[in-house]
């Protein structure tokens, strides 16, 4: 089968396409035939070695974890799934044609293979920090980098839940804030300001990694009050880094089922061929995404 695999850390062109043997479903996992595969900054952040010494890689290795696709293998102890099944999950090296995962779920009826590869890492994702951040029905959460795609997903998760959202985004992200139910305003000079014109801020997400926390804990008032999925930096000040992963099983149901009520959608900004994996990289790493970006196989 053909995948995208690196020998070496580095830049986008350490990434290749090349000839592999097919992977197979062991026991509580499927295999599936590829059609999208989500492309995550995790994924980029992995391929440039960020995380060698806390979650060290055995090299040459595949890229991605996120998947969409047809089911072809059932590994043992599993039920519930049939092979011809559509499914979208969690696995390993999914940047493939074939790939195994260890948590899915059925794709929702009227959900494309494109669309479904977007959503199960910034499902899970967006869930978790919502709940770390302890923000509560009525209250007001306000969102670094809003427009990518576990921005989207925080959006809509927590206007259903009755959480008031201020977004921060580029000016061409500003009405695609507004769709989602989100007070918009851009980042960069004064931005402060606009964010205490629109209202009291209980609690912040830094999604984006831009070299806010400071800012962010001045308009929250409380370092406990702060998560960021993106910055390491600034550990005096109190502000908590999440990166352990939740439950994929519980943020696949979570997102079948406001995507069924028709509650949540994230659009694929960008769809790129499997070879064309460095430039997914490159793009993705630029950020100023709107949704997702995802590969075709």
């Amino acid at each position: 089968m053909k995948m995208i695999s690196f020998a070496e850390f580095g830049g986008p062109d350490v990434l290749r396409l090349v000839d592999a043997e097919e992977p197979h479903a062991g026991p509580g996992q499927v295999r599936v035939a590829v059609r999208a595969a989500g492309v995550n900054p995790v994924d980029w952040r992995i391929r440039e070695g960020q995380f060698r010494t806390v979650r060290p890689i055995e090299l040459p290795s595949g890229v991605g974890q996120d998947a969409a696709g047809v089911v072809d293998e059932v590994g043992e102890g599993v039920e519930g799934v049939e092979v011809g099944d559509h499914v979208f999950g969690e696995g390993s090296s999914t940047y493939a044609e074939f790939a195994v995962l260890s948590a899915w779920a059925r794709m929702p009826e009227g959900l494309t293979f494109e669309e479904a590869a977007g959503y199960p890492s910034v499902m899970e994702t967006a869930l978790r920090v919502i709940r770390e951040v302890g923000v509560r029905p009525g209250e007001t959460l306000l969102v670094s980098g809003a427009s990518g795609g576990v921005g989207s997903a925080v959006l809509q998760v927590a206007r259903d839940r009755g959480i008031t959202v201020i977004g921060t985004a580029g000016a061409a992200n500003q009405d695609y804030l507004r769709d989602l139910g989100a007070l918009a305003t851009t980042y960069g000079e004064g931005w402060v300001e606009r964010v205490r014109r629109l209202g009291r801020v209980d609690a912040a997400l830094d999604l984006a990694g831009s070299g806010v926390l400071r800012e962010l804990v001045e308009l929250t008032g409380d370092p406990r009050k702060v998560v960021s999925i993106a910055d390491f930096g600034e550990p005096g000040l109190g502000v908590r880094f999440s990166g352990a992963a939740g439950s994929m099983p519980e943020a696949l149901a979570e997102a079948v089922a406001l995507i069924s009520r028709g509650k949540l959608h994230i659009p694929v900004e960008k769809a790129y061929p499997l070879a064309e994996a460095a430039a997914a990289h490159a793009d993705s790493r630029a950020g100023h995404t709107r949704g997702r970006r995802v590969l075709i196989v």
